[in-house]
């Protein structure tokens, strides 16, 4: 089978000589046994080039699984890909075959492998030598003929570096590497799935054609499309329902496409991989440094009440935050600073304080204040994130998320 025979069969457009090549290489690739890890942006279209390979090779009849790593909680993954028995955890009523005994005699494609836990990779590695695997509460080893196709949209080898992917297991799935082109490297194809996508939603949707300008035709191919052949098909979909006009031109599609010169780029500027902040995150945040603030503010109204009203020694234990409270309330009349010097022993206290100014450096980072509250959360309570979770009053899967983003573990 060649290579356009290949690209009817899977429904696969364009003929940009990099798509080609991964073509080829799946094809080559496919009669063996060895892993692969294709790698490629999100929305490039990996899991295409994993069908790909397991319907041209041997194992064709065998059972097909794509398990997406990423999406399976840590604490689940394990009984997931290899299974359990029961009675090993709370909530195994019953035994369960993990997806490496089902699939046995077939493939295993695991997208987002990078994001696999460190223990789960060691029992991975494990399948890949030898074949053998242990339930999850089981000492009886069991045996398995599954290959293993793995995919990833990040650079795997810089987890190697930080610890975060183990290095053996990095060479074992890449056997074969395979990259799947950005559709941004492919120009000369945007236009062309643009036309198919578009003629697919106008039968679907029982609506006219559509036609681009040559201009539009340019704008189209000169976009960056960070979201790949998903976000060109989602635009195609938008204009098919929504644009009244069957010929766009130029000055419609920009309605459609994200503006690429603001600062509310889809996609990362010259490398940078900046962290994005939902408002769901940014009220978390809020709520974490209310909640720290009135902790501080009962600490002291606490040792305020204790020492019987004598205030002399706790200014002198806590003069960053009796600065910040004083140029908080301050702040609107004149701005004043305060130095907050050891009071003389049994001398009155004067809270007027005029005399110049000690500022005190304060991380303004999100992502510290956010940091430094998860980690004391978990210090609270010994490393328990449910109830490090309940503490902060999120959700224990996003503080799974946080500790993750954070690099917390």
């Amino acid at each position: 089978m060649d290579i356009q025979d290949i690209k009817n069969r899977f429904g696969i457009i364009g003929g940009s000589p990099l798509l080609n090549r991964a073509i080829d290489i799946a094809r080559q690739v496919a009669p063996t046994d060895m892993s692969v890890l294709i790698t490629g942006e999100s929305g490039s279209g990996k899991e295409v080039f994993s069908h790909i390979i397991h319907q041209m090779s041997t194992r064709k009849h065998g059972a097909f699984i794509a398990v997406n790593c990423g999406a399976i909680p840590e604490g689940t993954i394990d009984s997931e890909l290899f299974g359990h028995e029961k009675g090993s955890f709370t909530g195994a009523h019953e035994a369960r075959k993990g997806y490496f005994e089902v699939a046995n005699g077939g493939t295993i494609f695991l997208d987002e492998v990078a994001e696999l836990p460190l223990g789960t990779q060691a029992r991975l590695l494990r399948i890949l030598e030898s074949g053998e695997y242990l339930r999850v509460g089981s000492s009886k080893v069991q045996k398995t003929d599954v290959r293993i196709i793995a995919a990833t949209n990040v650079d795997v080898y810089n987890r190697v570096k930080s610890g975060k992917f183990r290095e053996d297991l990095y060479y074992r799935l890449n056997t074969v590497p395979l990259r799947i082109p950005a559709l941004h490297e492919r120009k000369e194809d945007i236009y062309l799935l643009f036309r198919k996508f578009s003629a697919d939603f106008s039968d679907k949707y029982r609506s006219p054609g559509i036609q681009l300008e040559p201009e539009a035709i340019q704008l189209l191919s000169n976009y960056s499309w960070p979201g790949n052949v998903r976000q060109l098909k989602n635009i195609a979909e938008q204009i098919c329902v929504l644009e009244k006009e069957r010929n766009v031109t130029p000055a419609a599609l920009l309605n459609y496409i994200p503006n690429e010169s603001g600062s509310n780029l889809p996609m990362a500027i010259n490398g940078s991989n900046k962290e994005d902040y939902t408002e769901r995150d940014i009220l978390y945040k809020v709520l974490f440094d209310m909640k720290k603030d009135m902790m501080e503010l009962k600490k002291l109204v606490a040792e305020i009440i204790q020492s019987g009203g004598n205030t002399s020694h706790i200014i002198a234990d806590n003069p960053h935050y009796i600065n910040q409270l004083y140029q908080e309330v301050d702040q609107t009349i004149n701005e004043p600073t305060f130095t907050i010097k050891k009071p003389v022993q049994n001398a009155p206290v004067d809270y007027n304080y005029t005399q110049e100014a000690e500022e005190v450096e304060e991380s303004l980072s999100l992502i510290d204040k956010e940091s430094d509250l998860i980690k004391k959360a978990l210090k609270k309570h010994k490393g328990k994130r449910k109830f490090a979770a309940q503490e902060l009053g999120i959700s224990e899967r996003t503080l799974y998320r946080k500790i993750k983003e954070l690099n917390l573990n």
